[in-house]
């Protein structure tokens, strides 16, 4: 592996090396954490990191999961970038020990949106209306509404999903709203789908700011410690809590599982036993039958430092309540979608 040497980093000679896919989507969010780091005195520019999924239209399942963060985590352990700004959603649920998530910045509205023809709401749109996604977790939750929606396939970045309504292909579309709020189109929606009716993907609207470990021998090991050190400015501990807690679900849930998954926790305040306020974390969980038969919910509370306890316990309560029998139940004869793995909805956008 060639090193490279991040001593003296983060100058104008030698600015920090933020990679990114070449995306508007991904372009704009990496910007977010450059300027923050120009704004926090440091010097630093967007790589360009050419994926493996960058202008293709073959379905995620057939160029494989992981495509969209593989090259830019290979960038990173090969020393030609000194940080990867991923969604968060896309990262896989297993930690990788050559890196650490230094920052979890303050996360976007995590809901879906509906952008639909004519302007029309979800409730509106009549039976047999096409409406496009490839996420199984909001195919089987939309199916789960009983509106009698006809769920077309679909891929492509925002602009794409977006045109296929314009140009009358689709009635209506379904992506994420931080998306569409990250590269100004908010004006598109037409709707933003509370979580009681579509739970959001774990960890949807947040970012995950990555580096290289500091592992102890390192050649560069006193310069990661201090690219974690200034990274960690950036970090928002009620998302990096809310996602741990998502994800610790997801995680759970993982074993065999092609079931659709969401999950969604916040923030909240509560009242002590002296009455004093104190920030609690709230906790939503589903998994769903693809066919929409079934979706089993539940919900938590605790403590935001115990935040992956308590993903991995309302996992279990799922379980508990039936989510293995959806888990493990053969759907591929619903829906071609059902080979996508919700544990790693890369490119769900």
């Amino acid at each position: 592996m060639q090193e490279h040497s991040t001593i003296g980093r983060g100058s104008a000679e030698s600015p920090w090396r933020i990679g990114t896919r070449g995306s508007l989507l991904a372009l704009t969010q990496s910007g977010t954490v450059r300027d923050a780091l120009i704004a926090a005195g440091q010097h630093a520019e967007l790589v360009v990191v050419k994926t493996a999924g960058d202008g293709s239209s073959d379905p995620v399942e057939a160029i494989g999961v992981g495509v969209f963060t593989t090259a830019l985590r290979d960038e990173l352990a090969s020393g030609a970038v000194d940080i990867a700004v991923h969604s968060y959603k896309d990262l896989p649920t297993a930690p990788d020990p050559r890196f650490t998530i230094a920052a979890v910045p303050p996360r976007a509205d995590p809901r879906d949106a509906l952008v639909a023809r004519d302007g029309l709401v979800l409730g509106e749109l009549p039976p047999g209306a096409r409406i496009g996604t490839s996420a199984p977790r909001r195919v089987a939750q939309l199916r789960a509404l009983g509106l009698g929606l006809e769920i077309a396939p679909l891929r492509g970045n925002l602009d794409t999903r977006l045109r296929k309504v314009a140009d009358g292909e689709l009635d209506a579309v379904v992506v994420a709203r931080a998306g569409l709020a990250r590269i100004d189109r908010l004006e598109a929606v037409t709707e933003a789908l509370e979580p009681v009716q579509i739970l959001p993907a774990p960890a949807q609207g947040a970012l995950a700011v990555e580096c290289r470990a500091a592992a102890e021998g390192s050649p560069s090991h006193a310069a990661d410690l201090e690219l974690i050190t200034i990274l960690s400015a950036l970090d928002d501990p009620g998302t990096r809590a809310a996602v741990c807690a998502e994800r610790a679900l997801l995680a759970e849930l993982e074993g065999g599982c092609t079931a659709p998954i969401g999950a969604l926790g916040e923030v909240v305040e509560s009242l002590d036993d002296d009455g004093r306020v104190v920030e609690e974390l709230s906790l939503r969980g589903c998994a769903a039958a693809i066919d929409g038969s079934d979706v089993i919910r539940a919900s938590a509370v605790g403590s935001l430092a115990g935040a992956e306890q308590l993903g991995r316990a309302l996992a279990r309560e799922l379980l508990e309540l039936g989510a293995r029998d959806l888990i493990s139940a053969d759907t591929s004869a619903e829906s071609p979608n059902t080979s996508l793995q919700p544990s790693q909805p890369i490119g769900e956008q």
